[in-house]
């Protein structure tokens, strides 16, 4: 886990245990709370397809703030897991096949 990464999993653990609400942070509640959080995201663009950067950034935050404690509960770093499914997408979409196209893998 990176310095910076480290230092933001303190914080947000010192948050939540200042407030008690470990015990409400099951991987089930917090896979809910990502997708909640990930629909709010993309309710900053229902009507602006540029989005309010400040809204976009705030619900962002929620969504990676989530995430990351999704990735604590399972005792990853969330570098390392996105680092890890990084080099399977780069096997299911070569960049020589793959390159400007937005078709999904099983149909290159």
């Amino acid at each position: 886990m990176s310095e910076t990464e480290s230092f933001v999993m303190s914080e947000l653990e010192t948050f939540i245990d200042e407030r008690e609400w470990n015990q409400f942070h099951t991987p089930e509640n917090l896979a809910k709370s990502i997708s909640i959080e990930a629909a709010e995201l993309l309710e900053c663009f229902q009507w602006d397809s540029n989005g309010d950067k400040s809204f976009v950034l705030e619900e962002l935050a929620d969504v990676l703030t989530y995430c990351y404690l999704m990735a604590s509960k399972f005792g990853v770093s969330p570098n390392s897991i996105i680092l890890a499914k990084l080099d399977k997408t780069r096997v299911k979409y070569p960049k020589d096949t793959s390159r400007g196209r937005s078709t999904k893998y099983d149909r290159l």
